[in-house]
């Protein structure tokens, strides 16, 4: 394979279009059995493909690098044999970047076996455990370990130790256009802000919204109630005899908060003065409605 062919290819991509061979562990003949820890030079590893962190601050990397001129590499980093004297990083990326920035030539390393489909989910459910890594970067991770490692919400949930809701509402983050999951990511407004968003009928209105979160410094509770105009003002002009859609009570919104968490997407009531009215669960493609389908197949 070419040097240009081992960079590091876009989120989302197929494994058939990152792996050179679907059975790519070469175990044999090498100086460094699998299982063991050991000083391994760092021309000999790659960077691994499946990183889900494609962003890493410079700063940051400064100071790793002047920890590791101090005190040297305290956690070993983990690698996979791909032949004699060739490793790949299954996980270290950035003690690995910081060590080549302070000039190391060998770096401590767990050796393990691993195929490709394995190590994308090790890398994936690993970095998913860091606290510095974003919630686009965890949520583009869920996305991945969903679609490429074919694993179930269950079995991922089960796999990262976090609830269903809590994946679901990373995952809706994703349906936000570029410019507000790049503010996400670059840490210009937080995951409550941007879930907020989410309850903006249009891209557009999310983006003006983002807007006035940057330049006034809005508050979660001030973009949740961007919203509600919306929501109360509709049948308030309604054409003669239609019924009149009413506020929902303290008691009611706290159902739809409820529900919304629970099922992870947005939840809505239209609500009519006589008593009566809908509960409408969204959705945004086919893929969502099938996963709440299962959910309301499980609670049965």
């Amino acid at each position: 394979m070419s040097s240009n062919a081992k960079k590091q290819p876009a989120l989302g991509r197929g494994l058939s279009a990152l792996l050179q061979n679907a059975e790519t562990d070469i175990t044999s003949a090498s100086a460094v059995p699998a299982g063991a820890v050991a000083l391994i030079a760092i021309s000999t590893i790659e960077a691994n493909p499946f990183n889900p962190r494609t962003h890493f601050e410079r700063s940051a990397l400064e100071e790793l690098k002047t920890s590791i001129q101090t005190h040297g590499i305290i956690q070993p980093l983990t690698v996979r044999k791909m032949g004699r004297d060739r490793y790949q990083l299954i996980s270290g990326e950035r003690r690995f970047r910081a060590a080549q920035l302070a000039g190391l030539t060998e770096v401590p390393a767990y050796v393990r076996i691993a195929n490709d489909q394995t190590m994308l989910e090790m890398a994936l459910v690993e970095n998913i455990q860091r606290e510095d890594l974003n919630a686009i970067e965890v949520a583009l991770s869920y996305d991945r370990l969903l679609e490429e490692c074919k694993l179930t919400q269950e079995q991922l949930s089960e796999k990262v130790a976090k609830s269903r809701s809590h994946i679901a509402n990373h995952l809706r983050l994703l349906r936000l256009p570029d410019a507000i999951q790049a503010a996400v990511r670059d840490k210009q407004v937080t995951m409550g802000h941007a879930r907020a968003l989410l309850a903006l009928a249009s891209e557009k209105e999310q983006l003006a919204a983002l807007a006035r979160i940057l330049s006034e410094q809005l508050s979660v509770r001030d973009v949740e109630a961007l919203a509600k105009p919306e929501k109360t003002s509709k049948g308030a002009a309604n054409s003669a005899g239609t019924k009149t859609k009413i506020s929902l009570s303290t008691t009611e919104k706290l159902y739809l908060s409820y529900l919304a968490e629970q099922l992870g997407t947005k939840v809505s009531i239209d609500k009519t003065t006589d008593g009566k009215g809908k509960l409408i669960v969204h959705f945004n493609h086919e893929t969502e409605l099938q996963r709440l389908i299962e959910m309301l197949k499980k609670s049965e």
